[in-house]
């Protein structure tokens, strides 16, 4: 009850500093765009103006109009649809790949910023090695070497992932190792384990979600270019805004309005995980403040 205690009072901090008392826009306008965009998507799941994957032969490659409100592809089929299903695919690849990276990485930098020695110097080497590489370019390969398809792709970046939110924690736990805190933490007797998930890690919260806002982004992006490259989401499996961006461009000028909808789904999604990430990051949100008694 207590861990739910804490949490409920961080979130009050969070709306105290954020809209009450300073407001921080770009956590605001970021939330509400990706709130309305995901609340988008969900629908999806459920409803589409049009099956996705219909096709009509009269209703080739036509612009925007009421009854198609983002026109139709090369194949007659509903672009809004295709959108709709195609950012559900893109959201859900990121949130399984960001959620293995973000679980694994902060065990394991906590255990290394945590306790330090021999096995966190390794660690970490190999870390610096992994991250020497660009992610987009090693999700790639990998990808073309296992194949394409959701479940291969969400593992790949998942375990790219990892490295990335391993580095951002074990700073953050080797920074407050050593604050007054933790050393009475540990004079009392409290189990290593509690101090690190308990004591520190909603202390090191700004910085652990914007990195997970910031690997929102990036899967979002490596999943967008795979498909783009062919060696994403397959064409049998569900429509994907990668894999739309790649049908469009053959009819990038005669029927812009293909490669404009795809592409500006991709762009409201980076952006509205990007002012996430900006807002996160600005520190006097998480502080606690004093409630002043009106005289």
């Amino acid at each position: 009850m207590s861990n739910v205690y804490h949490v409920i009072c961080g979130f009050k901090i969070i709306w105290r500093n954020s809209v009450r008392k300073t407001p921080n826009y770009n956590l605001i306008f970021g939330c509400t765009l990706t709130a309305i965009t995901v609340s988008v998507i969900v629908l999806g799941f459920f409803w589409t103006p049009f099956d996705p994957d219909a096709m009509s032969s009269a209703e080739k490659s036509m612009a925007p109009s009421l009854k198609h409100l983002l026109g139709t592809d090369n194949f007659g089929r509903d672009i809004l649809s295709r959108v709709m299903e195609g950012a559900g695919t893109t959201l859900s690849i990121a949130f399984l790949a960001v959620s293995i990276g973000a679980t694994f990485g902060t065990i394991i930098g906590a255990l290394t910023g945590y306790f330090g020695g021999t096995a966190d110097e390794i660690i970490m080497r190999i870390n610096d090695a992994i991250t020497a590489f660009p992610s987009i370019l090693l999700a790639l390969v990998a990808v073309s070497i296992t194949g394409g398809g959701k479940t291969n792709i969400i593992i790949v970046l998942g375990i790219l992932f990892i490295p990335s939110f391993a580095r951002v924690v074990r700073g953050e736990f080797a920074k407050q190792r050593d604050m007054d805190y933790v050393k009475n933490a540990k004079l009392m007797g409290v189990r290593h384990t509690r101090i690190m998930f308990v004591h520190i890690l909603p202390n090191i919260a700004p910085v652990l979600l914007s990195a997970v806002a910031i690997g929102f982004n990036n899967a979002v992006l490596a999943e967008a270019s795979m498909s783009f490259l062919g060696v994403g989401i397959r064409p049998t499996e569900s429509a994907s805004l990668g894999r739309m961006l790649l049908d469009s461009q053959a009819y990038l000028f005669s029927a812009p309005w293909q490669a404009l909808s795809a592409g500006c789904a991709i762009s409201i999604l980076i952006l509205g995980f990007s002012l996430i990430s900006e807002g996160a990051s600005y520190r006097p949100m998480w502080r606690p403040t004093t409630k002043r008694r009106r005289k």
